[in-house]
């Protein structure tokens, strides 16, 4: 799925930065990073890895292969199909040691009826930090310069977002979190129990206003229920 098109997953928002130092077990958090409402491909993310130790680490979302020759001539990569992630080329390598997690507190999905397409913001009913199962890799040039970049990883909907959208972004059990940040090789049956639909029971989703589709527009305006629905 490429960049600049509204497809699962291409918007999505993380408010509560103040949050991910203890969520997430992180160190040192001071990232820099506010809260934002609307995050665009080709926007800068806090991303979440395992080096020597858990941290945070600023990423544009959409992958670049580390053998992509000219970056600015790339198409990034903004989700990764959960069901094919082990057979592509630029996915396949990076599953043994380039896992990561992507902080998120809701995303959107455009449901389409007619000719019409509604978003729907998505989020836990607690409101709480989540985070999707993503993957990372480092683009080097020949000037030396690199830049860190991630996908996320979609899968098929749960009974939620199954009436809204066909995809949905990897959600990750919070027990499952530490293991999918390690370097452990996952077997075909550990992905079979990842990279599935994250319980229904405990999120929601309500419909909001279309102004979601101006990146330029970001604050909590987004993520308010639309009136009289």
């Amino acid at each position: 799925m490429r960049s600049g098109k509204l497809h699962m997953c291409g918007r999505y928002s993380l408010i509560g930065t103040d949050d991910l130092g203890a969520r997430f077990r992180i160190t040192d958090p001071s990232i820099g990073f506010r809260s934002r409402f609307n995050i665009a491909p080709g926007r800068m993310v806090p991303v979440i890895i395992r080096r020597e130790r858990t941290e945070a680490v600023m990423m544009a979302w959409g992958l670049v292969p580390r053998w992509t020759k000219d970056r600015d001539g790339a198409h990034p990569i903004i989700n990764a199909r959960a069901e094919t992630i082990s057979q592509r080329p630029s996915f396949r390598h990076l599953l043994k040691s380039n896992r990561c997690l992507v902080p998120a507190t809701g995303f959107f999905e455009w449901k389409k009826d007619q000719k019409r397409k509604t978003p729907f913001y998505i989020r836990m009913q607690d409101r709480g930090l989540f985070a999707f199962a993503g993957l990372y890799d480092i683009w080097h040039d020949p000037a030396g310069n690199n830049g860190a970049t991630c996908t996320i990883i979609t899968t098929g909907p749960n009974e939620l977002v199954a009436p809204i959208h066909n995809r949905m972004p990897v959600i990750l059990d919070r027990n499952d979190e530490t293991r999918w940040l390690s370097d452990e090789s996952l077997t075909p049956a550990d992905l079979a129990q990842f990279l599935v639909p994250f319980p229904a029971a405990v999120m929601e989703a309500y419909p909001v206003l279309p102004m979601v589709n101006n990146q330029k527009i970001d604050d909590e305006r987004l993520i308010r229920p639309l009136a009289g629905l």
